[in-house]
């Protein structure tokens, strides 16, 4: 008896070629359009949310020949993902609502309602791979990279868990995306020309500050200018910046010993201090800029955003580079390379840590050197993690542009994702 699978349809090509290669493996496939959002607030007009992809998503059920349902998750999407975008924003922090979504929704709440139809596995156009290990005589299930290094989405599903995984399938982690597009061309599926979608998961491409303005009230503060030389970037985090790159300096000429077993064992020691003092983002003062101009809500914007600033007459574009929310003030700095964007150091709370690997799971006083980043398509990045009682720090190699509060930070070793938190601050 052939094994049952629901794919969440989205109209789109990538779920549409998943579903046809399930079951040209054998599968019994069923295809559920999930929709998630109604409000069209704030939503550029020349995407509408769901109503058009529908349409495809019954379109390419039937010329694949499996039954077709529609599952209205509105009110839980809402909750557990809409509601926290905008608290978070609220607080002055970026989240993902894509990381979110996936973990609330797609792989939680969708498996919930999907119950009825009795299913083995839930499947979904993701770009990453499922991989099935026995270790220790236990069975453990490894997040990996998809092959496709421009499309690779394992980052978007970092905070999935063992149960999760357990009964997911990505059918298409193993293609290039113009596999994908050729095999819909080939099956006249009716997605094969459809554009990828973009913008807020299940919402569409959306102008933020309109779409905020739903909960969140324009209020107008002041902007600030930051000038890079700044004495605190002379200051700040010198002692921890000289440490950290003695230690690296040591263990590139083999003054320290380091360990080549792939146990993922670190080898530069920080202490606690250290450890605080390079994740932590710099705290300005009206006296340290100068008064730019006026913006509507330092709660519309994030730390690297360069639109939506208004502020002209300058040498180099503006980027923000900190916000007070409670304040409603922006301090602002010139240029892409202005030192105010980039940070060496995070750091997750305790009770943000989470492990796909719960096997690998560090505990206080471990550290480990993985590879990590801090948003979709950001390249990998060599650091070393720090798990203490309060939390994990996550110590880079090189400054990182842009670190935000609220951003998942994802660590990976070998293209395994391993685990990944809400940065703090």
């Amino acid at each position: 008896m052939s094994k049952r699978v629901i794919v969440g349809l989205s109209g789109g090509v990538d779920s549409s070629v998943a579903a046809y290669l399930l079951k040209q493996q054998g599968y019994e496939v069923i295809a559920v359009f999930m929709i998630n959002w109604h409000d069209k607030t704030g939503v550029l007009d020349s995407d509408c949310p769901w109503d058009e992809d529908v349409i495809f998503a019954e379109m390419v059920a039937r010329k694949i020949g499996i039954p077709f349902h529609v599952e209205d998750l509105s009110k839980s999407y809402k909750k557990r993902v809409i509601d926290y975008m905008f608290s978070e924003y609220e607080k002055g922090r970026t989240p993902n609502p894509d990381v979110l979504c996936n973990r609330e929704i797609k792989f939680d709440e969708f498996f919930r309602v999907t119950e009825k139809y009795n299913a083995d596995y839930v499947a979904t156009g993701h770009y990453c791979k499922k991989e099935t290990a026995i270790i220790d005589g236990k069975t453990v299930y490894r997040l990996m990279a998809g092959d496709d290094p421009n499309k690779e989405q394992s980052y978007f599903l970092c905070q999935l868990s063992q149960d999760q995984l357990s009964r997911a399938l990505f059918p298409i982690g193993h293609l290039h995306k113009e596999v994908v597009r050729k095999i819909a061309r080939k099956e006249k599926l009716a997605s094969a020309e459809k554009k990828d979608s973009q913008g807020i998961c299940f919402v569409g491409k959306v102008h933020l500050p309109e779409f905020l303005q739903q909960k969140l009230a324009p209020k107008e503060g002041n902007i600030f200018e930051i000038p890079a030389g700044s004495q605190l970037y002379t200051h700040q985090h010198h002692d921890s910046d000289q440490s950290l790159n003695k230690h690296q300096s040591d263990q590139a000429s083999g003054s320290e010993t380091g360990d080549d077993t792939g146990d993922y064992s670190g080898t530069a020691d920080m202490t606690a201090a250290q450890l605080q003092d390079l994740s932590a983002p710099i705290k300005y003062r009206i006296s340290d800029g100068a008064y730019v101009g006026k913006h509507r809500g330092a709660h519309f914007f994030t730390i690297g955003q360069r639109k939506g600033l208004q502020v002209g007459g300058k040498k180099e574009p503006l980027f923000v580079i900190a916000t007070d929310v409670e304040k409603n003030r922006i301090f602002v700095g010139q240029g892409a390379s202005h030192p105010g964007l980039f940070r060496r150091g995070l750091h997750i709370k305790a009770d943000e840590v989470h492990w796909v690997r719960t096997d690998l799971e560090m505990q206080p006083g471990e550290q480990r050197d993985f590879q990590v980043r801090i948003r979709y398509r950001q390249p990998l990045e060599n650091a070393t993690l720090y798990m203490q009682k309060e939390g994990m720090y996550i110590i880079f190699t090189e400054a990182q542009r842009g670190i935000a509060a609220g951003q998942f930070a994802a660590w990976y070793h070998d293209g395994e994702l391993l685990g990944s938190g809400a940065i703090a601050h």
